[in-house]
């Protein structure tokens, strides 16, 4: 059975146990649309099973390889998992859980990725108007944050643009600095806040809890940074505030 999602499960074929035979390297590559290279980068992950050695230069891989291949291309596509949330991914599922509650937080969180190519650094400068200096400083400061190291999603390219309009109006990188300081500093507190509500839940319960409380983040960070300028704002007199004037 291929692997699949039905009513909401994830499922992966059960690994076989090998025998003397099974798929050399270049019929994996064929059979699973990847590159040796990726294969390799997988099993070295732990990922994908070993193979059985038949001498120092031959080596056969099992064929349920070719469905934890799908399962993976599956789980970073709809999903945006990394490696390692993969690995204990497959983990879980060994044991037997339901993932559902996990794949709904983590859409919850990451969104559901469409198929889109992600922007190499040349193609990002030239669809936001930054040069590869205004990229690095920006990266290096953190306003702009990239889920994969040099490559851009349209998240990143609409935050980019922004940041392209900031700078033609004076802004420096420097000068927004606090921005990722202080999200790390309410990251961190809302991290503590989530361990301790949820330390002591199993899988399932400790993921639904998570979700609710994410949403509940996401709400709060919105509406009370609002709040807070829009009450300093409404709290002015006129539209420069007394030091502005000095």
């Amino acid at each position: 059975m291929k692997a699949s999602e039905e009513q909401g499960k994830v499922t992966i074929p059960v690994r076989q146990k090998p025998g003397a035979t099974g798929l050399r390297m270049r019929e994996l590559v064929a059979a699973s649309g990847l590159s040796k290279s990726t294969i390799l980068h997988y099993m070295k992950a732990g990922l994908l099973p070993a193979p059985v050695k038949s001498s120092r230069n031959m080596a056969y891989y099992d064929p349920s390889c070719v469905e934890r291949l799908s399962f993976i291309k599956l789980m970073q596509r709809k999903h945006n998992l990394p490696l390692a949330a993969i690995k204990e991914v497959l983990q879980d599922l060994k044991q037997g859980r339901d993932l559902t509650p996990l794949l709904e937080l983590n859409a919850a969180i990451f969104g559901r990725p469409d198929d889109q190519a992600l922007l190499d650094k040349k193609s990002f400068s030239r669809a936001t108007g930054l040069s590869s200096k205004d990229v690095d400083q920006l990266v290096a400061t953190g306003l702009l944050q990239p889920l994969r190291k040099g490559r851009f999603d349209q998240e990143d390219v609409a935050m980019g643009r922004i940041l392209r309009r900031g700078l033609d109006l004076g802004l420096t990188p420097a000068d927004c600095a606090y921005y990722p300081r202080l999200a790390k500093e309410i990251v961190d507190h809302e991290m503590a806040v989530r361990q301790r509500l949820t330390a002591h839940l199993p899988f399932e319960q400790d993921a639904a809890l998570t979700l609710d409380l994410t949403r509940a983040a996401r709400a709060l960070r919105a509406y009370v940074i609002d709040r807070v300028f829009q009450h300093r704002v409404m709290a002015l007199k006129k539209l420069k505030a007394p030091e502005d004037s000095k």
